[in-house]
């Protein structure tokens, strides 16, 4: 993840020395700028297009698949189309982005109790429609706009001059390229994602309203500036790409978060679910010791009795442990869901956030862990405080 920038670069410059269209400049401009695009168009391009689905998937797909479908002339060119550019795909998904446009457009008026679902589920499909695209999108984009600017695969010059004018070094472009397309079409994705996630969780629908906005402008801008410009495209696209590699682990870390809880929300687990005695899954409220807020592990004690939270960074990459600091410790009830609290003076700091269907469990999560008791959190404890001011109290009796 850390070397993907230069990666990229690297790739995109390999590939455009390899490309057909680069061979085709060296041997006849002339000819070139009649028939095919400068060299290295192609990327440009595939980064303008990675980056712009990426920020909608379903919504780039779906446009990519209508124009490729529209731009085909006859059955013969047509049967040999891709799967999104079938109409049973891409009108059905330009229907459901009608809905959600219809959803949008009205959500302003409509409260957000209402609301929260439909955009619960316009992020479950996000969700899937990015993931589909990154393993099934993206590589059949790659090899279409290579073969789209390729004229016949001629070697490049340097290549002639060393005898290997024969070899085809097709498959070392997709080799090169296709991988660096998927991982920035990822990472674009993620931090597109985390836009949905604030949206479901912001309770203020002028603040989706907001977000959604934004999103839209940024979309806007990379189809713009490609149609204006590849190179321009290219380069805009590039600096979205560069800002959302550097907050991807903030992205990744709120988009878990997110779908885990909305399908602990809508799955109903809480009644079916017991913790477990030993250790259990949560999400660190705050940054502590360098680990960052939101990060996915699990709670225990250890052989010393001290609360450890075992994790691992990108859920995959192997195992740390966090050892928090002494001190009262307790279950926080909230009206949504939990909390562990840590208590400091007369204020109690969050320090993890458990998921939804630990939810009136927690008496038995201070028992487990030997917690100080269980306090209400959030809205719960704002309202025992409103009650408490101005509710009515009986006076003493001698």
């Amino acid at each position: 993840m850390k070397k993907l920038v230069y990666i990229l670069v690297v790739g995109c410059v390999l590939a455009g020395l390899l490309s057909p269209s680069a061979t085709h400049a060296a041997v006849t401009a002339q000819a070139q700028s009649k028939t095919t695009p400068p060299p290295g168009v192609q990327i440009a391009q595939t980064l303008s297009m990675i980056t712009g689905v990426a920020i909608s998937p379903l919504l780039g797909v779906s446009a990519v698949g209508c124009y490729q479908y529209c731009k085909a002339e006859t059955p013969e060119q047509k049967a040999k189309l891709p799967w999104f550019a079938n109409p049973l795909f891409w009108v059905p998904a330009f229907l459901m982005l009608a809905a959600c446009f219809l959803k949008d457009t009205a959500g302003v008026a409509l409260p957000t109790v209402a609301k929260k679902p439909m955009d619960a589920i316009e992020t479950i499909e996000h969700k899937i429609s990015g993931l589909v695209a990154t393993g099934a999108f993206v590589p059949i984009m790659v090899n279409i706009i290579h073969e789209a600017n390729s004229t016949g695969g001629q070697p490049t010059v340097a290549l002639s001059s060393l005898g290997l004018a024969a070899m085809d070094f097709h498959w070392l472009y997709d080799l090169l390229v296709t991988p660096v397309a998927m991982a920035a079409f990822f990472i674009v994705f993620l931090a597109s994602n985390a836009i949905n996630i604030l949206i479901l969780l912001s309770p203020f629908t002028t603040v989706d309203a907001a977000l959604k906005t934004f999103r839209t402008a940024i979309l806007a801008s990379v189809a713009g500036s490609a149609l204006m410009n590849p190179w321009i495209g290219a380069a805009w696209a590039l600096i979205v790409l560069l800002i959302s590699y550097l907050i991807a682990g903030w992205s990744f870390r709120l988009s878990h978060f997110g779908i885990v809880f909305i399908w602990e929300f809508f799955t109903g687990g809480k009644h079916r679910f017991k913790p477990d005695p030993k250790e259990n899954r949560m999400f660190l409220g705050r940054k502590t010791n360098k680990v960052p807020t939101r990060t996915f592990g699990r709670l225990a004690r250890n052989e010393k009795d001290e609360l450890v939270f075992n994790y691992r960074p990108w859920l995959v990459l192997p195992r740390r442990t966090l050892v928090l600091p002494p001190g009262t410790y307790e279950a926080g009830r909230g009206l949504f869901y939990s909390e562990i609290v840590r208590i400091e003076g007369d204020s109690a700091k969050t320090v993890f956030l458990l998921p939804p269907q630990y939810r009136g469990h927690e008496a038995e999560i201070a028992k487990i862990y030997n917690f100080a008791g269980v306090r209400d959190v959030g809205i719960l404890a704002a309202w025992a405080w409103f009650k408490g001011l101005f509710g009515s109290s009986k006076p003493a009796t001698a």
